[in-house]
């Protein structure tokens, strides 16, 4: 079979090298001047940063875990997480529940107290069921976590109120802590959350774009880079993909774009489809990364849910990574804001984001040497967002967009909040049928 790829991501050339592993014939049409989407590292100054936000290699499937440590070889390092939250000036320990006995005296309280007092009401039946993300933080927590941290943070990076985001993605996928790793934290026992993130791999060199091409090598051939798809034309026995005046025929049309850039490219799309896609939400990213002279904490990467400190929500330090990535001496930093268009961040020149950033990085005590590198790199399509319409709307489109033929596969086409390896479980999904 003759398939077409639309977009040249993490998701397309891995589904790319497994269709033609099994003898299909693929073309992959990506227009940028290079794949890898948001799994892109640039190399500036003798630092290689990720442009499209911190990625680690970890995985509960293991399937996918081995798919991505075998494509990579030798070329990875392996590092156990310490994972942070700056939280009034200390580093508390990640996620925040296990981390209670860092936190001040009253704040310790707070959270505890809350948790039991919630906990004893939800086992009586006096709270009602939560019908958005918020009352879902607050129903699983208790208002002192909620107030200390989820919300906050949750808000910051989503740039979406939390009473407005749905709740379903979050349902049955992060359970109640159990009230006895809540009391340990609390008095300094050591509790771990989130084990399957304690060991990661990374790439030594490269950066994670190295993850990408280490994938397409045996697919490169079959790659159009520089290629924006204009048109797809619907024909009796297959499919016309337009490029501009140029079109070739395919037995099937894979997407790994967005929808907002698909459906455009489907001239009889419904209104009704176009106003649901048009009220899907999503945010953009800005990237800032910083090399400077001296060394960054023994951290991997850091989660800053206050304002005071900067617009970052979520600082990496991919020096901590790879001994690779920075020059001797040296240090590197990428923080991670998400905005929407039209607001603050949208409107601040790369200049402005650069001395926001090295502002607060000074002022929390982590960058204290001389700079030496500072670029921002800027995704327009970054984070899906679950508001409360997003069942309704994903459901019109998807179900038209396929009943029309087109099939959807990974992050932005399926409007899914992947990570990388939720991205390869969904091609491996989609490639076990063929």
């Amino acid at each position: 079979m003759k398939w077409a790829i639309l977009g040249g991501g993490l998701t397309g050339v891995t589904l790319a090298r497994l269709l033609k592993e099994k003898g299909h014939e693929v073309t992959v049409y990506e227009k940028e001047n290079k794949t890898g989407g948001l799994c892109k590292s640039e190399k500036r100054s003798g630092f290689t940063f990720d442009s499209g936000g911190s990625h680690i290699i970890f995985s509960r499937d293991t399937e996918v875990l081995n798919f991505m440590q075998n494509v990579l070889e030798d070329n990875r390092d392996i590092r156990n997480r310490n994972t942070k939250i700056f939280y009034k000036g200390k580093y508390i320990k990640y996620p925040f529940e296990n981390g209670l006995s860092d936190l001040p005296k009253d704040d310790l309280f707070f959270c505890i107290n809350e948790y039991i007092k919630n906990l004893v009401a939800v086992e009586k039946g006096e709270v009602a069921e939560p019908k958005n993300f918020k009352e879902w933080i607050y129903y699983t927590f208790g208002k002192g976590i909620a107030e200390c941290y989820l919300v906050p943070y949750n808000e910051k990076i989503w740039n979406y109120p939390t009473d407005k985001m749905s709740k379903h993605w979050m349902d049955g996928r992060v359970p109640r802590p159990p009230v006895e790793d809540i009391i340990k934290s609390a008095i300094g026992i050591e509790t771990e959350g989130y084990t399957h993130q304690a060991v990661f791999s990374y790439p030594i060199e490269g950066g994670i774009e190295s993850l990408v091409r280490a994938i397409e090598k045996p697919v490169k051939d079959c790659i159009h880079t520089n290629t924006e798809i204009t048109k797809l034309e619907k024909i009796s026995d297959g499919w016309k993909v337009f490029a501009g005046s140029k079109s070739e025929k395919f037995d099937r049309v894979i997407s790994t774009v967005p929808l907002e850039v698909l459906l455009p490219m489907l001239n009889n799309a419904p209104e009704e489809i176009k106003i649901a896609c048009g009220e899907l939400r999503y945010n953009s990213i800005a990237c800032i990364s910083v090399g400077f002279k001296g060394e960054v904490p023994n951290i991997s990467w850091m989660y800053v849910p206050e304002n005071k400190w900067g617009k970052f929500n979520r600082l990496s330090f991919p020096s901590n990574f790879s001994t690779e990535v920075a020059p001797k001496g040296c240090s590197a930093v990428l923080a991670e804001i998400t905005y929407n268009e039209g607001d603050e961040i949208s409107k601040m020149t790369d200049e402005e984001l650069i001395s926001h950033t090295i502002d607060g990085l000074k002022r929390m005590g982590i960058l204290n040497g001389e700079v030496v590198h500072a670029a921002v790199d800027r995704f327009k399509y970054a984070y899906v967002v679950y508001d409360v319409e997003y069942l309704k709307n994903i459901k019109i489109i998807r179900d038209w967009v396929e009943n029309y033929g087109v099939d959807l596969v990974g992050r932005f086409s399926q409007f899914e909040y992947l990570n990388m390896d939720g991205c390869i479980r969904s091609v491996l999904n989609f490639t076990d049928k063929y």
